[in-house]
């Protein structure tokens, strides 16, 4: 007799996953098959079977859950029947293709380029055909989301543009070829084209990476996805050695040693707060009054001017003080031009 584990919630959600689309392409299949299938008991399928009762369609009206003839799967006194059918109604709206939002398309993308390093080659080129399908599958849905007609309004309008630039500089990097990127650098507020040796995308927060060796820079750097204004994959191949991207989920962005410049404390208001998602912050330190404290490391004063311009009246500069000092020079130059 085979020792089984205890169930738990886990368990019941992979064997839901595995007996519906059975189930439902096999209309006569008995309880004890089932079972067998999914290496359990019939008692445990029937569990599982009540808790597939209340799933279905978003509403929960009777016409949006799944419908499980339960009654015949047990005696009169509740004891499983092995030898009842198993009939499932209601879920023809499993047969539909997935369809995956531009997000989880990306989640799926880095996830198979993650399954794919290491694997055997039949693996490899099993991946490949699905990246290949849901590369032409987001492109696709980017152009048609151009056409004419009604289109649906996405919270992230560049989400899908980015899910195909995440695809394609992760295949540039599992094929070991150069890209050359158009790169907008936040810190000197211009844009930069550079020859990259990609290693892999990586995600932090809300954000994707490119991990890979720049040539310009002549060193490892991290490119934000979103500030990539062009790629292109080249025919040249990678100079530098192939290795896995960085880990940057536990705070690699803090642990990176300084490549030049000064940190600038500034005070920032509600109002400017957005600057902290879109400008690469040191530190963010909230205030009670709702206001937040920042550093962020500064390469060019002249830039900080810029952005100090920018953002006002709802930001000033606490330290250092050759900052605060050049900032005022800027804003009364400006006010100069209007009077």
């Amino acid at each position: 007799m085979s020792s089984r584990a205890v169930p738990g919630a886990r368990d019941q959600v992979a064997r839901l996953l595995t007996l519906v689309p059975y189930l439902h392409h096999r209309p006569q299949v008995r309880l004890g098959e089932a079972a067998e299938l999914l290496g359990t008991t019939p008692g445990q399928v029937l569990a599982d079977l009540r808790v597939l009762f209340l799933c279905g369609l978003p509403g929960g009206l009777p016409d949006d859950l799944i419908d499980v003839d339960l009654d015949a799967l047990v005696t009169e006194d509740g004891t499983p029947l092995a030898d009842g059918l198993v009939r499932v109604d209601n879920a023809d709206y499993l047969a539909r293709p997935l369809r995956l939002s531009p997000t989880e398309a990306s989640a799926v993308t880095v996830a198979l380029h993650t399954l794919r390093t290491g694997s055997s080659p039949e693996t490899v080129a099993l991946v490949d055909r699905v990246l290949a399908k849901i590369e032409r599958a987001v492109t696709a849905g980017a152009e048609a989301s151009r056409g004419p007609g009604p289109v649906a309004i996405a919270t992230e309008p560049r989400e899908a543009e980015l899910a195909t630039l995440a695809a394609t500089l992760q295949r540039a990097a599992d094929e070991s070829r150069q890209v050359l990127l158009s790169y907008h650098v936040p810190s000197r507020d211009e844009l930069s084209e550079r020859v990259v040796d990609p290693q892999g995308v990586v995600t932090h927060g809300r954000f994707r990476y490119l991990d890979g060796w720049c040539h310009l820079a002549g060193g490892d750097r991290l490119f934000r996805l979103d500030r990539i204004t062009a790629a292109r994959v080249l025919d040249s191949a990678a100079e530098t050695p192939r290795r896995p991207p960085r880990d940057v989920t536990a705070g690699a962005f803090a642990e990176r040693p300084d490549t030049g410049g000064v940190v600038a404390t500034l005070l920032l208001a509600p109002e400017a707060s957005w600057a902290v998602d879109y400008y690469p912050m040191r530190a963010a330190r909230p205030r009670p009054d709702g206001s937040l404290e920042v550093d962020l490391l500064v390469a060019d004063p002249q830039w900080l001017d810029r952005l100090l311009l920018r953002l006002a009246p709802h930001a000033s500069v606490l330290g250092p003080p050759e900052f605060a000092a050049s900032y005022e020079r800027a804003a009364r130059a400006t006010l100069d031009r209007y009077r």
